[in-house]
């Protein structure tokens, strides 16, 4: 989940602060002082409390309360040591990557964590093997050793440049062996980790309570002592509960009405900052190939031509995002237009010769599944803008069903959706993150995709260059391939709006590559 630049750098975060207020002047306190939790919203809850099911927005809870070998202090452009006091390539093939431990490391429940515990976090993923979870991201790994207390050693069986963005993300989080069994996931509500936060309470859906962890050793300077983050199942009602100080600040899920609502306040109306920052996270459509239509080619490619981006955009969130034509985002290196570039504007006619030309006349019956409370408020009028957009053809009869979230994954997973909506929060800034998670046997969708051109070619090459500069032609062919296939369809990329109330401080320095907020950077503010 992330964004990047040339040599791996860093697309920035945040773009800049459009502040609604103005004012007397501000210090930040230089000490996080008992002033009772930083409280924020968000309507993206986790799905799960155990790392080895999760390839979803449980990665946001997880960067806070677990701990991984690499993460994103500050200003990092790459991955930087955070349990582990240094890690690298200790080959010139990129295959052998060792990282030695901090000392002292322990878990929250004074536990030893050393390179048995490390070894046994990542074993565990890849012994489960959950059905759409991280396991996908360990493709490249053969297997890991830990020939010293402090010493842990990841064989690769091919190479592959980016595996230490891989270390960095919430899935390879460390878990204790004694609370987390090898074989089976932990189904409590109840978490042993080594980050800079406990959990010290959790209620599925509705809120999780997180304390500072005092055995916590790693890179992060926690500007507080405890945060609180809500779980709204609304926009609306999570605006509310800031503008009524029941929360400071807001994180995901802001609705666009809302968010052109506070843009057009002045200070005299409201007491709050809208933090505008540039995104990389896209939303898209993906087609299940074994059902009876959406495995249809000309289907598909109907679909792809008939699709008006601009109208969504527009329409149904206002412009606060962008059209999006390619499943890599704009701003990342290797970026196409490839879906306009084949397809052009939306046209009706274009779409019906595509059908008449694969012997289809009839109109097609296409059923489209979404998520009621993962993505926003408007996900639910995007889907009808989409009904509506191909139903005006006259080539399609659409149904749209939805599901929360939890259910939502377990029906993708199953296979049960013919077509169906997803976002994607990248895991680190590499044009590889948008492409190697859709394709394959086991992916992050739990639909096949075994494209063996991207698989077994142009990933393997791609991972070969250090210098991500040097694998735009890998990832324009790998692009153009998802555009014939049109197994998956983009249709925007968003930007990251944090709103918050005055008093808070950090939140523009809040969110990591991959837009995961750093819930330590938050503090409250002291008047001159």
């Amino acid at each position: 989940m992330f964004n990047r630049n040339r040599c791996l750098r860093r697309v920035a975060a945040i773009a800049s602060i459009s502040s609604l207020v103005t004012g007397c002047g501000v210090l930040a306190s230089d000490s996080p002082e008992d002033e009772g939790p930083i409280v924020v919203g968000t309507t993206s809850s986790p799905s799960t409390l155990d790392p080895a099911a999760s390839w979803d927005s449980s990665w946001e809870l997880f960067r806070n309360i677990y701990q991984t070998l690499l993460s994103y202090p500050i200003g990092a452009t790459t991955p930087q040591p955070d349990a582990a006091e240094k890690c690298e390539f200790s080959d010139t093939s990129n295959q052998v990557f060792r990282c030695e431990l901090r000392e002292g490391l322990t878990f929250s429940d004074g536990g030893k964590l050393d390179a048995k515990a490390v070894k046994h976090s990542i074993d565990r993923i890849r012994q489960i093997n959950v059905n759409g979870g991280p396991a996908g991201l360990l493709g490249s790994l053969e297997r890991v050793q830990a020939p010293s207390e402090r010493e842990v050693v990841f064989y690769l069986n091919k190479p592959d440049a980016t595996f230490p963005f891989v270390l960095a993300t919430p899935a390879m989080s460390i878990v204790d062996p004694d609370s987390y069994p090898a074989g089976s996931l932990r189904e409590d509500r109840s978490v042993v980790g080594s980050g800079p936060y406990t959990l010290q309470s959790y209620e599925e859906g509705k809120e999780a309570q997180l304390v500072r962890n005092d055995n916590y050793k790693g890179y992060a300077e926690r500007k507080n002592n405890a945060v609180t983050i809500r779980y709204y199942q609304d926009s609306g009602e999570m605006v509310d509960a800031l503008r009524d100080k029941r929360i400071d600040l807001t994180y995901r899920g802001l609705a666009a009405g809302d968010i052109v609502e506070l843009q057009g306040r002045t200070s005299k109306e409201e007491e709050i900052q809208l933090i505008d920052g540039t995104g990389t996270d896209i939303n898209y459509l993906v087609f299940n190939p074994k059902d009876p239509w959406a495995g249809k080619k000309a289907v598909r490619q109907a679909v792809a031509q008939l699709v008006d981006r601009a109208a969504i955009a527009h329409k149904v969130y206002k412009d606060t995002v962008d059209p999006l034509y390619s499943m890599v985002p704009k701003g990342l290196t290797g970026h196409t237009t490839g879906f306009f570039d084949d397809f052009g504007d939306p046209d009706a006619g274009k779409a019906r010769e595509i059908l008449r030309d694969a012997g289809i006349t009839e109109r097609v019956p296409l059923t489209l599944w979404y998520t009621t409370d993962r993505y926003g408020s408007e996900t639910a009028l995007e889907f009808k803008e989409l009904e509506r957009q191909l139903e005006a053809s006259e080539l399609f009869d659409v149904t749209l069903k939805s599901r929360p979230w939890k259910t939502y994954v377990e029906g993708y997973q199953k296979g049960e959706y013919p077509v169906f909506g997803r976002g994607w929060f990248p895991d680190f800034p590499d044009a590889d993150n948008f492409i190697a998670p859709f394709v394959g046997k086991q992916n992050a969708l739990g639909t096949p995709y075994e494209n063996k051109k991207i698989v077994n070619d142009l990933l393997p090459s791609s991972r070969r260059e250090s210098d991500r500069g040097n694998v735009v032609k890998q990832f324009e062919e790998a692009q153009q391939i998802l555009v014939n296939d049109a197994r998956l369809l983009p249709l925007w990329q968003g930007r990251q709006y944090v709103a918050a109330s005055r008093e808070i401080s950090g939140a523009e320095r809040a969110l990591d590559p991959s837009t995961i907020m750093m819930m330590w950077q938050l503090s409250r503010k002291t008047s001159w």
